[in-house]
């Protein structure tokens, strides 16, 4: 046989200890690797976990309300039948606060006695009697809202056994509250004024009735915008379009703004919407055209996912049978793509409802004390109101600030919940 005569290798023995550690080590990577995608998950729910538990610690306290049930005396001489907005409210919700504390004599006190109740009780008490005129000439009785120092300390915010220096309330009135809680005057009910007042300066009457109805005028608008322009321009791009170089430079233009920071679109919202067009400062109408833009380029890729998971036998059967162009996409491909372009929809119109740098560019952050009455009125959003309440030095306003983002959380979970649940109940596997 000649030297240069190829032999033929010797297998390799799979039931060797060679092998059985090559096994081992192979197996040793797999569990390490799912070990590292469980602890990644794990980290994740915890530091979720972490994040929702301190804002309920913080943010609980917002849903309760200290409310003193008062007796309010409507004398026709401070509050005139004919004209009751106009009444002297003050010096009716002065004399109720008097009689509070009927056995309290001295000046300094009684003023302290009306410091318990909330400023904004004159306001309260001149809107029910608004409302209900008959009542002028008798006493009634009606719970307003403690102020925000005697609401903290009912709610265990402020601790009773501190030295009196690093109080926010005195010993003389701890002693006044605790009068009235003994006479059964106060409760902590739920407090329904967080979502159905608007924006105060006190924090125990300031609530998201203003910002709810901003957001929602300002998602009406987005949706209306970007939902018809964004899925006829991925039908146009998907179905229509010739593949050149121009077609692939507005796809290329369409992912990178997918990708643009919010800012960006609220910078040009300002200067588009707000100084060349004229249109009203923190309307929600800009802040729903500003929104759209931002929105537009995900609804058109999403859209264009959704065109394409379509099976191209259901186009070439509807041709084979006659079917024009046009009667393919409208009455075939169109209806069969529609649940994951509603996913689509509804996870974009979620990252809108959470977007605040556009939305404060544009101004929809002023300070307002009723909620708009339409897309042309000032208004706030959600995000924005967060950021005016997280801003704000009274202490009332912390705990209001981690409700707002509660609230904000669930609409954005149930905007997503509903998204998976359309997609599960429409959603077609082929």
């Amino acid at each position: 046989m000649s030297e240069n005569t190829l032999t033929t290798p010797k297998p390799f023995d799979w039931s060797s200890p060679e092998a059985a550690a090559i096994r081992k080590r192979r197996y040793a990577a797999d569990r390490r690797l799912r070990l590292y995608g469980l602890a990644s998950i794990i980290t994740a729910i915890g530091l979720l976990g972490i994040l929702i538990a301190s804002l309920i610690i913080t943010g609980h306290t917002a849903f309760v309300q200290t409310h003193i049930a008062v007796e309010f005396t409507v004398d026709p001489e401070n509050v005139p039948a004919d004209d009751p907005a106009s009444g002297n409210f003050r010096a009716v919700v002065a004399d109720a606060a008097q009689k509070l504390f009927p056995d309290v004599d001295d000046a300094a006190e009684q003023r302290v006695a009306s410091r318990i109740l909330s400023n904004g009780t004159p306001n309260i008490l001149r809107d029910y009697v608004v409302a209900n005129p008959e009542i002028i000439g008798q006493t009634i009785t009606l719970k307003v809202p403690a102020s925000d120092p005697f609401d903290q300390l009912n709610k265990g915010v402020i601790d009773r056994d501190l030295p009196e220096d690093r109080r926010r309330v005195s010993d003389t009135e701890i002693a006044l509250f605790e009068t009235l809680e003994e006479r059964g005057l106060v409760t902590t009910p739920f407090n329904w004024g967080l979502f159905l007042n608007a924006d105060s300066r006190f924090p125990e009457l300031a609530g998201l009735a203003g910002a709810i109805t901003g957001s929602f005028y300002a998602l009406l608008v987005c949706f209306v915008i970007s939902f018809p322009l964004g899925i006829a321009a991925a039908i146009y791009l998907e179905e229509f379009a010739p593949r050149n170089r121009w077609t692939d430079l507005v796809e290329v233009n369409i992912n990178n703004l997918a990708a643009v920071p919010s800012i960006v679109f609220g910078l040009l919202g300002l200067a588009v919407f707000i100084q060349i067009f004229g249109l009203p400062r923190s309307a929600p109408l800009v802040g729903g055209l500003v929104l759209a833009l931002m929105t537009l380029p995900t609804m058109i890729i999403v859209t264009r996912a959704a065109l394409k998971s379509i099976p191209p036998s259901i186009r070439e059967a509807a041709l084979g049978v006659g079917a024009s162009k046009h009667e393919v996409i409208l009455h075939h491909v169109l209806p069969l793509a529609v649940p994951g372009i509603l996913t689509g929809t509804i996870i974009g119109l979620a990252q809108a409802l959470g977007e605040t740098a556009p939305l404060l560019l544009i101004g929809m952050n002023a300070f307002l004390t009723s909620p708009p009455g339409g897309i042309m009125d000032p208004a706030t959003a959600l995000p924005t109101q967060i950021f005016i309440w997280a801003d704000s030095p009274e202490r009332g306003f912390v705990s209001r600030t981690s409700a707002a983002i509660l609230v904000l959380l669930g609409f954005l979970i149930f905007m997503n919940a509903f998204a998976i649940y359309l997609r599960q109940r429409f959603e077609r596997r082929w």
